[in-house]
């Protein structure tokens, strides 16, 4: 289905171009909340904070989380109800992490384009989650392989992938080859609600650095 919401077609409407997705989100940063929470039912900010957070079983007081394309913050906060790991934020947008920094939840925020290498340490994380970010016109499958790399062998990455994609771009082929070259482990990929006011639905992923 295609979502009449002039915001989500703009955003949906991007070629992975990085200026271009700088313009969206500078326009947008200041309303996203309220845009996406209470506009759309964005829901999986929650539900992947959660699966991070059972994931992580209790070791969450000296946790180092990696919150990739953190936006506004909504995961890192969500993360920081339930946990009280150490929580890092990159995006693409600077606009949208100065509304993230706002929230006070990160020990760090810094810009930073996924599809490209990051630049941070390997095995440097106990757990990596990514929400919004593997969408129409934002970042491929590829941007996976980065995440992994950066967290430590074990540790849990929870990932959203829009169900506009999910097919398209192979995701499932893509991370069953990363599985075969010793990068991760599946642990589940389940249908999940994401924008539920707009009836989009997404792969919540369950992943394991290996």
């Amino acid at each position: 289905m295609e979502s009449d919401n002039p915001l989500l077609k703009r955003a949906y409407a991007l070629d992975g171009d990085a200026g271009r997705i700088r313009d969206l989100y500078a326009d947008w940063a200041a309303s996203y909340d309220a845009d996406t929470l209470d506009g759309m039912g964005y829901v999986a900010p929650v539900l992947a904070a959660r699966a991070l957070s059972e994931a992580l079983e209790g070791e969450t007081a000296e946790a180092r989380i990696l919150d990739a394309g953190c936006g506004t913050g909504l995961v890192g906060a969500e993360i920081a109800r339930r946990t009280e790991a150490e929580i890092d934020g990159i995006d693409l947008s600077p606009g949208m992490l100065e509304e993230a920094a706002r929230k006070k939840v990160y020990r760090s925020l810094a810009e930073a384009d996924m599809a490209a290498t990051l630049n941070l340490s390997d095995n440097s994380y106990d757990g990596v989650v990514s929400v919004g970010v593997f969408t129409s016109g934002h970042v491929g499958p590829e941007a996976i392989d980065e995440l992994a790399r950066v967290a430590r062998p074990g540790a849990p990455l929870v990932v959203t992938v829009h169900e506009k994609v999910w097919e398209p771009d192979r995701y499932a082929a893509h991370l069953a080859e990363m599985e075969r070259h010793g990068l991760i482990r599946l642990r589940a990929i389940n249908d999940a609600p994401y924008h539920e006011k707009e009836g989009y639905t997404c792969k919540l992923c369950l992943l394991e650095a290996a």
